[in-house]
């Protein structure tokens, strides 16, 4: 269990978050399509293997530049509304760690509300309306709330929080996206996007509960 990271070890749950991601493609791809794409798997894949490319030889200097260098390959590769902001939460998550030596509990907070400021600026959406933002808000939330905690069980409060959002997007009616001209009909399915969100944390509770 560890109360933080250093930057190699920040890399090495990078990677697996991508494997992970890679690994849910189908079923990423089947949560978009039931909202009215289906490309959110695809793009999320292309996006985490571009990361894996860019992660997999480096030897960080600094957890900023891990997290940097993740959204810059994503927004590189990934294209559309997906890769702008899936590449804004970790550019701009990253940004927001800069000059700290170690990812700890209090660096999660600053991830996350820089992750979700950057999303919200970018794309337009609050909570509420059926988008990542569902997922990512209460994540902020809690980690905001959990800065005096051991990274492990802040984030382990933290994917509870994201879990829990991504549940609540079940009942929403899409205000973005292709999802937005099914109206009512979106009820019952989660966003896409918060599906995403919920594996990335996931996984990084899962390794920060793992390491020493």
């Amino acid at each position: 269990m560890a109360t933080a990271l250093e930057a190699p070890q920040v890399r090495l749950m990078v990677l697996r978050t991508a494997d992970n991601i890679i690994a849910a493609e189908q079923m990423l791809s089947q949560a978009d399509r039931d909202l009215g794409d289906g490309d959110h798997g695809l793009g999320m894949k292309r996006g985490m293997e571009a990361v894996k490319a860019k992660l997999e030889g480096m030897e960080p200097a600094s957890v900023e530049e891990v997290f940097v260098t993740t959204g810059t390959a994503m927004m590189s590769s990934m294209g559309g509304a997906s890769g702008a902001l899936f590449g804004t939460i970790f550019r701009g998550g990253g940004k927001a760690l800069a000059g700290r030596p170690v990812f700890d509990a209090e660096g999660l907070a600053l991830f996350l509300e820089a992750a979700l400021e950057g999303v919200m600026k970018r794309g337009g959406a609050k909570p509420g309306d059926k988008t990542m933002i569902d997922a990512i808000a209460p994540a902020a939330t809690t980690a905001r709330a959990s800065i005096d905690l051991p990274l492990d069980a802040a984030l382990t409060a933290v994917a509870a929080a994201a879990e829990a959002g991504k549940d609540a997007s079940k009942a929403m009616i899409a205000q973005f996206g292709r999802a937005k001209t099914l109206g009512a009909a979106c009820i019952g399915f989660p966003d896409a996007g918060a599906l995403s969100i919920t594996i990335i944390l996931d996984t990084m509770r899962d390794y920060a509960n793992e390491v020493a």
